[in-house]
């Protein structure tokens, strides 16, 4: 199953009471995560690495995953709104289907990674809508290539949700452009 740590953001994985661990490379800051972006930094601790003597939004690492940086696809450094970036950067292939899911899962882990050290240091959380825009596009995919999930939190249609609520100043014609993904499975 790909996305494990959306799956992990989604099914609420708690740490163990009291149990103390190390912040992942990505979380530099001092401000306490919520619980659900806590388990998810510590769940891609072991798939994310850091580029330490690069930062990014905030000051957080440059982080990688899978071959893919977070530098390289930075929605704040391209003069574009945030979903205006990401209808371009994340766009999938004719047929959806033939879009390869693992790309979409290691930009989607440099975003999760990078959106836990934001939220570390008292940030900015514009990086929400590229990140909601991926999760959007992985449900897409996933659809296309049969793997529908039953989980409500992974549907297309609730992933859309989430990006027209996050990207709700956005201009319409970009919000119309992602309702109009939301039909186009195929």
């Amino acid at each position: 199953m790909y996305f494990p740590a959306l799956l992990a953001l989604t099914t609420g994985v708690l740490a163990a009471p009291g149990y103390k661990r190390q912040n992942p490379c990505f979380v530099t800051g001092s401000e306490p995560l919520p619980e659900e972006i806590s388990s998810l930094a510590t769940s891609l601790a072991n798939t994310v690495t850091c580029d330490t003597s690069q930062t990014t939004i905030d000051g957080v690492p440059d982080v990688a995953s899978g071959g893919v940086t977070f530098s390289s696809v930075n929605f704040a450094e391209s003069g574009q709104t945030p979903l205006a970036f990401s209808l371009d950067q994340f766009a999938t292939a004719t047929p959806l289907a033939d879009t390869d899911l693992q790309l979409f899962q290691d930009e989607l882990n440099v975003y999760l990674a990078t959106e836990a050290g934001i939220r570390s240091v008292g940030g900015d959380l514009a990086v929400k809508v590229p990140k909601f825009f991926l999760q959007f596009q992985i449900a897409r995919i996933q659809q296309a290539q049969g793997v529908v999930s039953d989980v409500p939190g992974l549907t297309v249609e609730h992933q859309l949700g989430k990006v027209i609520k996050n990207a709700a100043g956005e201009d319409q014609a970009l919000l119309d452009e992602v309702n109009n993904l939301a039909v186009s499975l195929d």
